[in-house]
């Protein structure tokens, strides 16, 4: 019999891993809140306002009733917007009649709280309900995923042998799947390098080159490390396909939403004008906010969050972002991250 895996979200992404899971012979129930994007995915075998031009194996069931979603499931896929998580979760815990495991494939920041989606679900949801809770992340546009290029990312999870089953769950010849025990550190890898996307493409849209785009990247991920490891993440998981992978893809691909965002505001446009053409969720906007506060009150020095803060929420010019960026005081490339790690080896609490 076919193991029935439900996935929440009838996105891009929501879409792309059903596809995944289908091309592995599972029965997937795609659940998503317009009939007709529904309809046209069970009659037509297509969702073509995601994924156009994507013929959708006949595994991939479409459906709009949240109770039929998660029947006979053992496996729920989240792939929901951040800002609407609780309300799904909070719908979702009503229809479970048994635990299941919970794989978030969404990436974000409570604003606010400072929560983790981890620690979202693992508050939403009872408790008996939670079989284990998995963190799927790494450099993956759906649209290649979705047309079966080659991609790979990372299972994370507390429960080694639950990120092992979700490994088993969606790998294949296209889809490779490495296993992390770091739930931390693949969660806000894959959350704040949306936000240093947005500044690569502001960057772009400035026409400042290449050399530009590198320092943003590397001096990002510097700063997501720093907060990472801050928050209790291992240091070389920034490293991975969750830290540097998945910056490397969103930072440079037109693919990436917040790339995009980012490079309209860097040619003049408004946060609302972009948005609205858009039409999709930007992440790193709601994610900026809430690590820029979470980084006040880590203290935790991040300088591009705090710029990017001030051109999306303060209408702050970017050109002049960019320009107190490159007067900074002088310091050393490696100070804080390294003071950082040697204050937690003294105080036994060392990531390694």
């Amino acid at each position: 019999m076919k193991e029935t895996v439900t996935v929440i979200g009838a996105g891009s992404w929501g879409t792309a891993l059903a596809i995944v899971l289908a091309d592995n012979g599972r029965s997937v129930r795609l659940w998503g809140r317009n009939r007709e994007q529904i309809e046209a995915i069970n009659k037509e075998h297509r969702n073509e306002r995601y994924l156009p031009g994507v013929d959708l194996p006949n595994l991939i069931y479409g459906t709009t009733d949240l109770e039929e979603a998660l029947s006979e499931t053992e496996t729920v896929v989240l792939v929901t917007p951040t800002k609407s998580m609780r309300e799904v979760l909070g719908k979702i815990k009503n229809h479970l009649k048994h635990p299941v495991t919970f794989v978030h494939a969404s990436k974000g920041i409570e604003p606010g709280t400072f929560k983790r989606i981890s620690e979202m679900i693992e508050e939403e949801i009872p408790s008996e309900w939670i079989r284990a809770v998995v963190v799927l992340s790494g450099p993956s546009h759906a649209e290649e995923v979705s047309r079966r290029q080659p991609t790979t990312v990372t299972a994370a999870s507390v429960d080694v042998r639950a990120a092992k089953r979700i490994q088993d769950l969606f790998i294949n010849q296209n889809f490779r799947v490495y296993t992390n025990d770091d739930v931390i550190g693949v969660e806000i890898g894959g959350a704040l390098k949306n936000i240093i996307a947005l500044g690569a493409g502001i960057s772009d849209g400035l026409g400042y080159g290449d050399n530009a785009k590198a320092a943003l990247m590397t001096r990002g991920l510097a700063e997501i490390t720093r907060l990472g490891v801050q928050m209790g993440a291992h240091p070389l998981t920034f490293t991975g396909l969750a830290g540097m992978g998945d910056l490397i893809v969103t930072c440079t691909s037109t693919h990436s939403r917040n790339w995009r965002a980012g490079h309209m505001l860097g040619q003049g446009h408004t946060l609302e004008q972009t948005l609205d053409a858009i039409g999709m969720v930007v992440e790193g906007v709601r994610t900026t906010k809430a690590a820029y506060f979470l980084a006040k009150e880590q203290k935790v020095s991040m300088p591009i969050t705090e710029m990017l803060y001030k051109v999306l929420f303060e209408a702050k010019d970017p050109k002049s972002a960019v320009d107190e960026l490159m007067g900074r005081n002088k310091r050393s490339e490696y100070n804080d991250l390294t003071e950082m790690l040697s204050e937690k080896i003294k105080s036994g609490d060392s990531p390694f």
